[in-house]
C-alpha cells in the first residue's frame, strides 16, 4: 500500500479531476489524504474523504472581478493568489505530509505549497495539470515577464526552503520533474512539446454531489446545456440573458437547460428554457447535443468526453487558450463573452446542429480521451512513482505505467 497526499487550491475545477483519481487509488487499497479547504473538498470528494484543513485563504472576489486583462491579469494571479496561497499553506501541508507518512505528494498546478512541502521532506511530487494551458510556455515571447515570474517563485522558495542543501528551481515548483498528470490529450491540446515526465490521461470524470435534475422535464428535443462555471456567476448575467433569448427563438428545434446561480433569468420559460441554480452536468451531457460554456477546461473536457460540440465564450485566465484549442480541433465555435448577442448565439447553435463536422470532431476528441486511460491511468502512474518504477513516457497521449493501481 502507498500513501498519497493530495494538495489542492479552494477551486472546484481543480479538485474535481483528482476526486476520480483518489477513488481509483482507494479502491486499489492505497491511502489518500487531502490538504486544502474542507468546504470545497468535502462536497466533491465525499464524506469518507480524509481532509487536513489548510489555513483559510480566499482572494477578494471584487478585486478578481476588476483585475485587468492580459499580462496584468497574470501579474494579479501570481502576486495576489498563487504566491500568497502558498505562503499561507506551506507549513500546514508540510505537517500534513509528515503526519500522514505520505509516500508521494500530488499537488495541483496552482497549489505551490505542495511541491515546497515535498522538497522540504524529500518526497517525490506529482503535478496535477487541470488545464493544458499550463503545459505551454506562455512567456516564450516575453522573456522579461518570465524572468519576473521566476524571480517571484525563487523568492517563495527562499522563504520556505532556505535550510535545504539543494533548493528546487522555480521550474520544478511550477511543474514537477518527477511526474505531471495532464487531464487532456493532444487531440484537444494540440501538438504541445512537453517534458518526458508528462503523461496525458484525458479527463477524469467524477459525479458531483448536488440536487438531482428532474429528467422527466426533458422532452426529446435536441438539448442545449449552458453553464459558466462556479466563478463567473457575478459577471455572467448579460451572457445568460442573450443565451436564453437565442434558445427561446429556437424553441421549435431545441430544449435548453441553463445554470443560473444568481437567478438573473427568473425561471425563464419552461419547458423550452429550464433554469436551475446548479446543474448535475455529467447526467445532462449524456443527453446533450450542444454545450455553451466559458471554456473552462473541466467543462470543455467533460463535454468532449461525451462527444458533444461546444460554443465557447472565454471570460478570463486560461479560458482563451482552451477556447482556441476547441476551435482548432474543429469541435466548436467561439463567441465573444462580452459582446455576443442573441443572434450570434442562435447562429452558432444552428451551425453545430446542422454541420456534421463539429460533432464528428468532438467524437474524435472523445476517442482520444477513451484511449488514454483517464483516472485509472493517472492512478497507475502515481503508484509507479511511489514504487520508484515510473516508465519513460512512450507516447504523446497516455501510455500505461508499470506500477498498476
Amino acid at each position: 500500500m502507498s500513501r498519497f497526499l493530495f494538495v489542492v487550491p479552494p477551486l472546484t475545477g481543480h479538485v474535481t479531476p483528482l476526486v476520480a483519481v483518489a477513488r481509483r487509488l482507494t479502491d486499489a487499497g492505497h491511502a489518500v489524504c487531502w490538504s486544502g479547504a474542507p468546504s470545497v473538498i468535502g462536497p466533491l470528494a465525499g464524506p469518507e474523504a480524509v481532509v487536513v484543513p489548510c489555513p483559510e485563504f480566499r482572494p477578494d472576489p471584487a478585486a478578481r472581478r476588476t483585475a485587468p486583462g492580459g499580462y496584468a491579469a497574470v501579474r494579479y494571479l501570481w502576486e495576489n493568489v498563487l504566491v500568497p496561497l502558498a505562503d499561507t499553506c506551506v507549513d500546514s501541508v508540510t505537517d500534513a505530509a509528515r503526519r500522514f507518512h505520505a509516500d508521494v505528494v500530488v499537488s495541483d498546478m496552482q497549489a505551490l505549497a505542495g511541491p515546497l512541502a515535498a522538497a522540504r521532506l524529500g518526497l517525490p511530487c506529482a503535478t496535477s495539470a487541470t488545464t493544458s494551458a499550463s503545459l505551454r510556455d506562455s512567456f516564450n515571447n516575453t522573456p522579461k515577464i518570465r524572468d519576473w515570474r521566476d524571480g517571484l517563485v525563487a523568492s517563495l522558495v527562499d522563504r520556505h526552503c532556505a535550510a535545504l542543501p539543494t533548493r528546487p528551481s522555480p521550474q520544478d515548483i511550477e511543474m514537477s520533474p518527477d511526474l505531471v498528470i495532464a487531464f487532456t490529450t493532444t487531440a484537444l491540446a494540440g501538438d504541445i512539446t512537453t517534458a518526458p515526465q508528462v503523461r496525458f490521461v484525458g479527463p477524469a470524470l467524477a459525479e458531483r454531489a448536488g440536487p438531482p435534475f428532474p429528467t422527466e422535464l426533458l422532452d426529446g428535443r435536441p438539448l442545449v446545456v449552458t453553464a459558466l462555471g462556479t466563478l463567473n456567476g457575478a459577471v455572467g448575467g448579460r451572457f445568460l440573458t442573450v443565451c436564453a433569448e437565442a434558445l427561446l427563438s429556437l424553441r421549435g428545434r431545441v430544449q435548453a437547460v441553463i445554470a443560473d446561480p444568481t437567478d438573473v433569468l427568473r425561471g425563464a420559460a419552461p419547458p423550452d428554457v429550464i433554469t436551475r441554480p446548479y446543474l448535475p452536468l455529467l447526467p445532462l451531457l449524456r443527453r446533450a447535443s450542444v454545450v455553451i460554456c466559458h471554456a473552462g477546461h473541466n467543462t470543455v473536457c467533460e463535454s468532449l468526453a461525451h462527444g458533444v460540440p461546444l460554443i465557447v465564450a472565454p471570460v478570463r485566465d486560461d479560458q482563451p487558450v482552451v477556447a482556441s484549442q476547441v476551435t482548432d480541433a474543429g469541435a466548436g465555435i467561439r463567441v465573444r463573452f462580452a459582446h455576443a448577442d442573441a443572434d450570434a448565439i442562435r447562429r452558432a447553435v444552428v451551425s453545430l446542429l446542422d454541420e456534421p463536422g463539429f460533432a464528428a470532431s468532438a467524437r474524435a476528441v472523445k476517442a482520444s480521451f477513451d484511449a488514454s486511460g483517464s483516472a485509472t491511468a493517472a492512478a497507475e502512474h502515481l503508484v509507479a512513482l511511489a514504487h520508484g518504477r515510473l516508465a519513460p513516457s512512450g507516447t504523446a497521449d497516455g501510455g500505461t505505467a508499470n506500477g498498476g493501481a
